[in-house]
């Protein structure tokens, strides 16, 4: 399969996935981005437009950010920091934006730290 095609594809899936949920300010949409290096977290509140707490691999406010990659160790970890983020603004509760992800492996362990580490999905 072309490269253009799969892209096409993928983007396809994350539309279809974001017309079907939404966050609000009481449940915030919690978006998960892989990339080939690094993986970024938000909490994003879609009515108002504007994101209410976010954690990543590059931010410096994670721990041992130098080690972390784009595999399911770390998403393990960033999970539990990124939780640990939304609790402190007050999030409990999140609708989980998979990004058009299969949900195994690394969208599964960071959302499985994600629960452990005290929020609602």
């Amino acid at each position: 399969m072309r490269t253009e095609q799969k892209h096409k594809l993928a983007l396809l899936r994350r539309w279809r996935i974001r017309k079907k949920i939404s966050g609000t300010t009481e449940r915030p949409r919690m978006a998960v981005c892989f990339t080939n290096k690094n993986i970024h977290v938000q909490f994003i509140d879609d009515t108002s437009g504007v994101t209410l707490a976010a954690a990543s691999t590059v931010s410096k406010a994670t721990p041992g950010r130098e080690k972390l990659a784009a595999n399911a160790a770390s998403a393990k970890i960033l999970g539990g920091a990124a939780a640990q983020a939304a609790l402190s603004k007050g999030i409990k509760q999140v609708v989980f934006d998979r990004g058009g992800a299969r949900f195994h492996g690394k969208v599964k362990a960071l959302a499985d730290a994600a629960r452990e580490a005290g929020l609602k999905f």
